[in-house]
Order: C-alpha cells, then structure tokens, then sequence
C-alpha cells in the first residue's frame, strides 16, 4: 500500500497543482464575433448573416427601454441607438483583439500588448459612434464616470430622455461583459454611483502620485 501511495504521489501532486493554479489565475478566452462588420459611409455597423435571436432580443428590449425614459421618445431613434449599442461593440471586440474576462484584457493593455479595451476606450469608441455627428431631437446621451481618479473608476455612455441628467439614463455598458451589452438605469446599478463624465488634467505631486483636477468647463458628450 506505501509502494503505491509513493507512486501515486507525483500525480496527485500535478492534479492539485492545476487546481491550484486555477484557482489563482482567471481562465482566459478568445471573444470574436464572425458576422460583423462596419459600413463607414453608413456609419452602421453591419451584420452579413441575420442577427441571432440573443441579440435581436436584447435590442428590442433595450428600445423598449429606452422609450419608457419619456413620453415623447422617437421610437427610429431609440431603435438605432439599442441596435448600435447592441452590436457595435462586436465590431469593436474584433478590433480590440479581446479575450475575456475583462480585468484580463486590461493587464494586457496595461503590458502594452493590446492598444484598447480598457472601458475608457469602450465609452469613448461607442460615444465616437453613436453619438458624434448625429443630431437626436428626443434622446441625450452622454458620458458616466463612477468613481474618477479611483483605483475602480469606470466610464460608460448613457441614454436618456432630451433634456435629462444622468440620474435618469440607461448606462450602456460594453465592457463589463466583454463585448456583450450590459444596459440597467444608472440608479439600479448595483457596484457603481454614476455622475456625468468631464475630462480631468491631474498635478504630479513630488511623491509620484496624482492629484486630480475637474474641469466643469469642458464637459465630454
């Protein structure tokens, strides 16, 4: 019996260090979507095969959503920006060569082995899309930040009624999900406390650290 625990030892060994290892470290994948792709002229994102039932689901609802905002909501309008919420970020997964999970793409855009993926990126690529260049007579949308200049900041784009706050918008949140839309009202977000973004300059202090500065003059979209 000793003479074959000795020889089972060596295995167990490797069984629990796989385990271990596990454990410790996130499993990492591959996120890429084969049917999108992006019309410039259009400004549209497009999809060469029929959209899947998951994601037609997920865009009705959104717009469904999104005309719930306010009573007078152009239904074209809310329908473009769920469609585009929904789907774009596919497009942008492909180009930002994502693996999932989320924390494990930013250690390599952080290790400068990816140029994008961080969520600044993800808001600032759908706000560029969705948003720069159009006119919406019933819709506003603009950046969140939760937690700016924090260790856990986080950025999203939002939608809302024309004329609303970001206390009454829909985040739509690419990243949380990699690359699947995650969208809830800002105020039914469970991990973050959203306020609208401004672009922030920061003052090196002599330790090396970052003092953060607001400029309530230069709001962003």
């Amino acid at each position: 019996m000793k003479s074959f625990l000795k020889l089972l030892a060596p295995t167990l060994l490797f069984i629990s260090t796989l385990l271990l290892s596990a454990c410790s470290s996130p499993i990492t994948y591959d996120v890429r979507f084969q049917n999108v792709g992006f019309d410039a002229s259009k400004r549209k994102t497009i999809v060469t095969s029929a959209i899947n039932l998951t994601d037609r689901t997920k865009i009705s609802d959104l717009t469904t959503e999104i005309m719930s905002l306010g009573k007078n909501i152009d239904r074209t309008e809310a329908s473009f920006v769920a469609r585009e919420a929904v789907l774009y970020p596919q497009y942008l997964a492909n180009q930002y060569r994502l693996i999932g999970p989320p924390n494990s793409h930013n250690q390599l855009v952080n290790r400068g082995q990816r140029e994008k993926g961080l969520c600044f990126h993800w808001a600032k690529d759908m706000t560029d899309h969705i948003v720069k260049g159009r006119t919406y007579n019933t819709l506003t949308l603009q950046r969140a930040v939760a937690n700016q200049g924090g260790q856990f900041e986080h950025n999203v784009l939002t939608v809302a009624a024309k004329g609303k706050g970001i206390k009454d918008a829909i985040i739509l949140d690419a990243w949380r999900n990699s690359a699947t839309l995650l969208f809830l009202k800002t105020s039914e977000d469970p991990n973050y406390d959203w306020t609208k973004y401004y672009p922030r300059a920061y003052i090196l202090r002599p330790d090396g650290t970052r003092q953060y500065v607001k400029n309530p003059a230069k709001p962003a979209l």
